[in-house]
């Protein structure tokens, strides 16, 4: 393994259950890989652009190769993708809020789910170019929604599998950490999230 591109969300800091298990996933990655470079992103500090007329056209492949494009946001995205492209595993530690994922989170998938780069139209639909990527992901979420009456609900791992599945990462596995805000689950369920960590096969 060559390269280990670790996304965080979360705004918590060192309060953030997310971070913690991604800490603990990054210690146990630089044991196994030692000579692997990990690349971490802190989308909370960058503040990647949201998608608008300007980030769009800069992105777009639609636009004939004399157009001109603003170079800040074309470079960028050209970055992000190359990182994600040039990596083997990534990571992303992200919460869930609302159902969903932070928009920092959107907002670097926008940037990066990119068609010529990172997947192309084919004749019997599309082709994902990030195949040699796998992929884990860490959840943290104030309820339980791997099972019971919340299932339905999680709109943060599906969504992710099939963005990510869209551009060719197919390999992903999950790491859940629930219950923050059940007060007899939320002292455990960091200690719980790590000790799943043992079944990742990496």
């Amino acid at each position: 393994m060559k390269q280990i591109l670790m996304i965080e969300i979360s705004p918590r800091g060192q309060d953030s259950a997310s971070r913690a298990v991604a800490e603990a996933l990054g210690t146990r990655l630089g044991a196994l890989y030692p000579s692997a470079k990990l690349v971490r992103r802190d989308l909370t500090r960058e503040h990647l652009p949201h998608l608008d007329e300007r980030t769009l056209r800069a992105i777009s492949t639609a636009d004939p190769p004399e157009a001109k494009r603003p170079k800040e946001a074309a470079h960028l995205s050209d970055h992000l993708t190359d990182e994600l492209l040039a990596s083997d595993l990534l990571v992303i530690a992200t919460p869930m809020w609302n159902f969903g994922i932070p928009s920092a989170l959107k907002a670097w998938i926008d940037l990066v789910v990119r068609p010529g780069r990172t997947f192309q139209y084919a004749e019997n639909g599309v082709l994902g170019l990030a195949k040699g990527t796998r992929a884990i992901l860490i959840i943290s979420s104030g309820g339980v929604f791997t099972d019971g009456p919340w299932r339905p609900w999680d709109y943060v791992e599906p969504y992710l599998r099939q963005v990510l599945g869209f551009i060719g990462i197919t390999d992903v596995q999950a790491v859940r950490v629930e219950g923050m805000n059940i007060p007899a689950l939320s002292s455990g369920a960091v200690s719980k999230a790590k000790e799943t960590l043992e079944d990742l096969a990496l």
